[in-house]
């Protein structure tokens, strides 16, 4: 008995040691991160047994294979290249990032669009309900949070008038976005007679799997002719003249031109994914006529075909920077090679402004951003804090020219797991009136020293 004992502990004992090697070697092979990597080694040596089943468990990206293959043939399609072209002289500048752009996006660079900022729900949510109050054929609005409060009740509101006027209505919200207000503003669309989706409902325990799949993009597209994008939801602390107990600073943008096509490109392909609804016909055909002289391109970004993309746009934008870079997020979490490349453009001459709040809506999110902005201002960064009321404002400016605004921020949600997308744009205009606006928060906050 005692050596038949003694056999069964051996083999356990061999069992273990051989999970623990194969663990071992997967964490070497499949993680990308040195430090992650020698922190799951060295647990699985130092506990071998329950080392292992932590890897297993906690360990391995399963969220990007998992979105990969829920999503499988519902990325967004590659759109005929547009006649009209980009300008010389551009090209020739920004060869480097419209080239990272062909790699990264299933988009090609559209020229001939108008691009206009919209500060705040006061000016984005005029806008956004007189398109919605024009609206002849259809209107396709994706959205994170959808709030039952008094601005949702609007927009609820003009969205049911057109739904009776005969026009097609599409309304996609997160599932985790949808459950911020006690109220759901999901039954009530649906009480209204509007075809209206949760993207990856909660429904615990069988949606754990999804659970941290959300999609934070913002979109709303009229007619095919005018798109909304940015980081504003639907709330009522967006409008700064009656924001209630929590205002809100942010800024959306007004996309008029051919680059609506890839705004309601990506709506449709997240409509399909949700619904089984393939959007076509006359309510969803898109005109693509010019409108202005702004080329822009989409950058749609996730978990799953077009995983970092954000990340790698941006480290593609400060290589190419030779004289400014104008970053503000509200979430500042960038990992270590984002964090490097800041640096590293500050410390090749640069001017790097970062403009951050003072204090966020998240503390946790305060206190794990403040230990990176010594190193940085150490570097020749310059951090600017912003006054309250929070400001939720998401936007990138390189060398008067770029721009990248949409909904994504700069922290590990937005960039490893949430469903975004954003917009860049050439435009020494555009990026002027911006830079203008930036510099006026500068004035306004306070620099770190």
């Amino acid at each position: 008995m005692d050596l038949e004992t003694g056999w069964i502990a051996s083999g356990i004992a061999v069992a273990v040691f051989l999970v623990a090697v194969v663990s071992a070697a997967h964490a070497v092979l499949q993680r990308r991160e040195t430090g992650t990597v020698i922190a799951w080694v060295g647990l699985i040596f130092l506990l071998p047994l329950a080392g292992s089943v932590l890897y297993w468990l906690f360990g391995i990206n399963r969220i990007q294979r998992r979105a990969r293959a829920m999503r499988e043939g519902h990325a967004p399609s590659p759109l005929p290249s547009p006649s009209l072209a980009v300008d010389p002289e551009l090209s020739k500048r920004w060869r480097g990032l419209l080239g990272s752009g062909d790699a990264l996006s299933p988009f090609t660079v559209s020229g001939g669009n108008r691009v206009t900022p919209l500060f705040d729900g006061d000016q984005a949510y005029e806008s956004m309900l007189a398109a919605i109050d024009g609206a002849r054929r259809g209107i396709a609005l994706a959205t994170y949070i959808f709030d039952t409060d008094r601005i949702g009740q609007v927009f609820a509101e003009r969205l049911q008038a057109a739904n009776e006027r005969g026009v097609e209505v599409r309304v996609l919200i997160d599932g985790i976005g949808a459950r911020y207000s006690r109220r759901s503003m999901l039954a009530r669309l649906r009480r209204l007679g509007l075809r209206t989706a949760a993207f990856l409902p909660v429904h615990l325990p069988r949606s754990f799997a999804s659970f941290n799949l959300r999609n934070h993009r913002k979109l709303l597209v009229v007619d095919g002719a005018t798109g909304f994008t940015g980081g504003m939801n639907i709330r009522r602390g967006h409008c700064l003249t009656d924001p209630g107990r929590y205002p809100v600073h942010d800024l959306h943008f007004r996309i008029e031109g051919p680059v609506v096509q890839q705004l309601q490109a990506v709506f449709a392909e997240d409509w399909a994914f949700t619904t089984g609804e393939s959007l076509h016909g006359p309510a969803w055909s898109v005109a693509g006529n010019p409108a202005g002289s702004t080329a822009c391109r989409g950058l749609p970004d996730g978990p799953d075909e077009d995983f970092e993309v954000l990340r790698f746009t941006l480290l593609a934008a400060l290589a190419e920077a030779r004289e400014q870079v104008i970053i503000i997020t509200p979430y500042f979490l960038p990992d270590v090679g984002l964090l490097a490349a800041v640096k590293t453009a500050a410390l090749r001459g640069v001017q790097v402004d970062l403009l951050l709040p003072g204090q966020s809506n998240l503390r946790l999110v305060d206190w794990a951003g403040n230990p990176l902005q010594a190193e940085l201002v150490e570097r020749g960064c310059r951090i600017w804090l912003m006054p309250p009321p929070f400001n939720h404002s998401k936007l990138m400016l390189v060398d008067g020219c770029w721009a990248l605004f949409g909904s994504g921020n700069w922290d590990p949600r937005s960039l490893r797991l949430n469903f975004e997308f954003n917009l860049e744009c050439y435009d020494p205009d555009l990026v002027h009136d911006l830079a203008q606006w930036a510099s006026g928060l500068r004035q306004r906050s306070r620099l770190l020293t």
